[in-house]
Formats: C-alpha cells, structure tokens, sequence
C-alpha cells in the first residue's frame, strides 16, 4: 500500500522541532534524490540565498536535471519580479524549463500552491515555500505521499497550469478519480482526497476545497482545530462568510472550537474578524509570535505558516491556502483531506504543542494590536 509522512520545519532557536516527524530539508532531499524521469514543480516563488538550507535543494534540482531528468518549474508571474534571481538561474540550465503562470490576470489571485512532483509517482504538497527561510525560520507543515491517485489529481493540476502558463489551453480531464485514495501512516490506514482551488480552474468541479472544508467542520461533533497564517473572513467590500459561519455553528451545537493564527493577522480587518469569533461560547482564538533570531530581524521569517484544519482527531486537512476569500475564489491553492485516526491524533497533538507554547497568546476580544514587524520598509509579504 502507498505511505504517507508528515513533514515539518520549525524556526531555529525555538522548542517547536517534533524529532518523530521528517524535516522538510532532507525529506525534500530524499525526494529530489528518488526522481528518475520528471520533475515538476510549482511554487509561489523561489528564492535562495549562500550558505542556507535550500542551497542543497537547488542543488538537487540542478542535479536531477544533469542526470537526464526533465524538470518543469511554474512559478507566480506577479513574485517573480520580487524573487527572479533563482528561478532565472534554474531556467538557464539544460533540462530546466521554467514557466510563469499569470493568476492575477487569470482569477485575480495568486499561484499560491506549494508542491513537488517525482517521476508521476510521489508527490510532497504544504506550506512551505522554496524559499530558505521556509527551512529554518519559518514553522511549516505539508505531507508527502506515493498514493496513486491522488498523485493523478495532482498531475492534472500542474499539467493545466503548465499549459496556460505557456499560452495554452485549460487542460480537461475527463472521467472520475474513484476517490477517496488510501495510503499507510504508523501503520494504520489513511483515506486521502485531493482538493484545490479557484473553482473553474480544477481538473474535477467536485475536488474544490472550500465546500469540503465546510463539509469537514460541518461534520464536527467533539473538535475543531484550525491552523493558518491569516484568518479573514472581511475583505475589501466583500464578505466572505463560508468558514466564518461553519465555525460558529459548530460552536452552537456543542462542539469546541480552537483557532490558532499568526501575529500577522493582527492588522485591522482581520483582528476584527478574530476577535468577532472569540467572544463565542465554545471558541478561543489564540496567536502565535514567534522571537526575533539571535542573527538580528529577518525578513518574512520568524512566524509560524502551517495550515491545516483537524476535527474530532480522525478527519483533517493539510494544505497551501490561508483562510479568505482571494485564496479559494481567486488563487490556485492546493491540499489533501485526511481520515484516519492514527494522523487525525498526531495532528492533534502537533496543535496542541503549538497551542500550549509559550509562542501562543490568547487573542483580547476588546484589544488593539501592534501587528509585527514583517519585512524592511521595501518588502513585500509573503504567504
């Protein structure tokens, strides 16, 4: 049977490191190391820098390529102008092809996406940008599996967004995935559904993850826990209620409700929305900070970025999306649902550990809040 593994970073320097979970740099590694045929990757962006963890990834990129492999990147046309250094030192090699793809004129997002794909067989998708400070000073969470078919699902993704990002088409796909897949983790079974956003943009109408996270907390009867970046359920003039409402009305039927967010949600707008849903029985908001390294302030770093929702420790899902309307109307975001106990608890207690941190803070209903120091005075975030 196919397996599954968890896949983590944890920022230097902090207690958030889990010994029993695979550290995305030398899974990454491990997985470059196995491709035999094809390589593809999508990216938000890429961006390396001298004597830093992702040197030895791009390493192995450049690698697989030298030894035969063909290598596709895809990347966000609208970062590339932020990051272009490595992604036009990968373009420039033999056996290197890499593209752009424009979401911002296609859906008014982003290519937001985050995932490796290795000979058609094995597939690595969450939070973590190629980005060096992904590996080090970031917390980040995503899952490699080699199950079939949702290793297929994936490969339609990046074949329709390769074909665009070259000035083609949409690729369709016809016929069903007779999902969901399954695949082994600590020796129970997991049942795995690939899910992606926007809507229009999808190999299967019914593989769109907003409706199957509301489906997931809607289905709650004990738990909900959730993890993102940034939480917002206003943006701009639009009201983007669907997880907000699922939210409360599993906390009116009973069930406990925890919401775990970074610090860089405390700007206007979104601490609105948090604190909205705080003063509810049954749910607690907490945001995680995360110090300063002894090396002195880094730009978009030191924060924690994982995303994944977990419900009555049996059913969840570990994505690319943070929760708002642009990323599952407007950007290409991509993650799988989970079932099984054994990765429903472990997930549980990776919150847990999180939640019971001296990082995380419980969110003041009534106060405000100095958002932290995200980037120099000229940078740009990232999520």
């Amino acid at each position: 049977m196919a397996t599954l593994d968890l896949v983590e970073s944890a920022p230097v320097e902090t207690t958030l490191r889990h010994p029993d979970l695979p550290d995305a740099a030398q899974a990454w590694l491990a997985l470059l190391g196995r491709a035999r045929s094809t390589l593809d990757i999508a990216q938000f962006y890429v961006c390396d820098a001298p004597g830093t963890a992702l040197v030895p990834v791009v390493a192995a990129i450049e690698a697989a390529a030298g030894r035969g492999v063909r290598v596709r990147l895809v990347a966000d046309r609208t970062f590339y102008a932020r990051y272009p250094e490595t992604l036009d030192r990968l373009g420039g090699q033999d056996g290197i092809e890499v593209r752009l793809l424009d979401m911002a004129a296609i859906a008014g997002g982003v290519l937001h996406a985050k995932l490796l794909l290795v000979d058609g067989r094995e597939l690595y998708v969450g939070s973590h940008n190629l980005d060096w400070r992904s590996l080090t000073h970031v917390q980040e969470l995503g899952i490699r599996t080699d199950a079939p078919l949702v290793v297929r699902a994936f490969a339609d993704v990046f074949e329709s967004d390769w074909s665009v990002a070259g000035g083609g088409p949409i690729r369709s796909v016809t016929g069903g995935y007779a999902l969901p897949d399954a695949a082994r983790y600590a020796g129970c079974t997991v049942r795995l559904t690939p899910v992606f956003s926007p809507l229009g943009h999808l190999p299967d109408p019914s593989l769109w993850d907003l409706p199957r996270l509301v489906g997931l907390i809607d289905g709650a009867e004990h738990a909900v826990r959730v993890q993102v970046l940034t939480y917002q359920a206003s943006e701009t003039d639009l009201w983007f209620g669907d997880l907000d409402a699922a939210l409360r009305r599993a906390a009116a039927r009973g069930v406990d409700v925890r919401l775990l967010v970074s610090d860089w949600s405390l700007g206007p707008g979104a601490l609105e929305d948090l604190q909205s849903l705080q003063v509810l029985p049954r749910v607690e908001v907490r945001f995680a900070s995360i110090p300063e390294a002894s090396r002195g302030f880094i730009d978009h770093a030191r924060v924690v970025h994982a995303k994944y929702l977990v419900v009555d420790q049996l059913r969840a899902w570990v994505g690319t999306s943070n929760w708002s309307r642009t990323c599952f109307h407007q950007s290409r975001n991509a993650g799988v649902l989970l079932e099984g106990s054994a990765l429903g608890e472990r997930l549980e207690r990776l919150f847990a550990d999180l939640w019971a941190s001296p990082y995380a803070r419980f969110l003041d209903p009534t106060a405000r809040y100095a958002p932290p120091r995200v980037a120099h005075p000229a940078g740009e975030e990232a999520s």
